[in-house]
C-alpha cells in the first residue's frame, strides 16, 4: 500500500492511499510555520494540458478535519457571472499544475453536504483575473483575460462533499497575498463568501524557482500584511501535497453554519 505525505501547519501527516488594489496595514496573522522538502523546479510547468484529472490519485483530506464554521470574506470586484460547470478551469494557460480539492461539511457535526455548488476564480501566473465583467482593476484591460474566462468554473459536490478543480497556481498581484475565491450555494441559496490562502513558504519557492513564474517582480504582499486575510488563518489555509506526476495538490474543508 503506498503512503502519501500531506503537508500541513508543519506536521507532516502519512495517509495510506486506498484583482482589487490595495495597500493593507501590517497585522499579526496566526499561521503555524510549514516545511516543504520541495524544489520550484520538482512540478511541471505549463499548466494543465498534459494532465488527466482522473489519473490522479484521490485527494487527501485531514483524517481529523477542521470541522468549523469557515467565516465569510468580501466577493471582490473581480467576480462575474455565469462561469461554466467545469473540472479544468485553466484554459490551456501557462502555470504549475495544481490540484484544487474543495470538501465541504456541515460544521455542526462534519457531515458532507452533498450537491452543494462551490463556484472558484483567481488569478493567473501573471496575478490577473478573467473576465469581460470583471473591473479593468482585475483584469488591467489585458485583451487575452478580458476575452476569456480562465480560472473560473463552478461544480457540484458529490455524496462525500467533494468537488476537484484542475487549475495553476494563481500568481500575486499589488496589495493581496495569493488566494482563491470561493462562493458556495445550496438549493439555489448563497451560505458562504469567502477566501482560501497558500503558505507563504511555498509561495516563496514556486515564485522564485518555477520556470512559469521567473521573470516577475517580488510580491509586495505576505500574508502577514494583507488587511483581508483572517487574523487565525488556520482554517483558511490549503493542505499541499506533491504528487508523483509532478502535480501539486491542494484540498481544503469548508464548515457551512447552515
Amino acid at each position: 500500500m503506498k503512503r502519501r505525505t500531506l503537508v500541513l501547519g508543519g506536521v507532516a501527516i502519512v495517509a495510506s492511499s486506498v484583482a482589487a488594489v490595495a495597500i493593507w496595514p501590517r497585522r499579526h496573522v496566526t499561521i503555524a510555520a510549514r516545511t516543504f522538502d520541495w524544489k520550484g523546479t520538482d512540478f511541471v510547468s505549463g499548466g494543465t494540458k498534459s494532465v488527466i484529472l482522473e489519473k490522479l490519485p484521490e485527494p487527501l483530506f485531514r483524517t481529523s478535519p477542521n470541522c468549523v464554521v469557515t467565516v465569510a470574506q468580501t466577493l471582490g470586484p473581480c467576480h462575474v457571472n455565469n462561469v461554466p460547470a467545469r473540472q479544468d478551469v485553466s484554459e490551456g494557460k501557462a502555470g504549475l499544475p495544481l490540484r484544487l480539492a474543495v470538501r465541504i461539511v456541515h460544521a455542526a457535526d462534519c457531515r458532507p453536504v452533498e450537491n452543494a455548488d462551490i463556484e472558484i476564480w483567481h488569478t493567473d501566473h501573471r496575478g490577473i483575473y478573467s473576465g469581460r465583467e470583471a473591473a479593468e482593476m482585475c483584469t488591467f484591460g489585458d485583451a487575452e483575460a478580458v476575452s476569456g474566462l480562465a480560472f473560473r468554473g463552478r461544480q457540484l459536490t458529490d455524496a462525500k462533499g467533494q468537488a476537484s478543480f484542475l487549475t495553476a497556481y494563481p500568481g500575486w498581484y499589488k496589495g493581496r497575498t495569493p488566494h482563491v475565491h470561493c462562493r458556495i450555494l445550496v438549493e439555489g441559496k448563497e451560505l458562504l463568501v469567502s477566501q482560501i490562502y497558500f503558505d507563504d513558504v511555498l509561495s516563496d519557492i514556486i515564485y522564485g524557482e518555477h520556470p512559469d513564474y521567473l521573470g516577475r517582480p517580488a510580491r509586495d504582499t505576505r500574508n502577514d500584511e494583507d488587511g483581508l486575510i483572517p487574523q487565525d488563518a488556520a482554517d483558511h489555509m490549503f493542505d499541499f501535497e506533491k504528487l508523483d506526476s509532478g502535480v501539486l495538490s491542494a484540498t481544503i474543508t469548508i464548515g457551512l453554519s447552515a
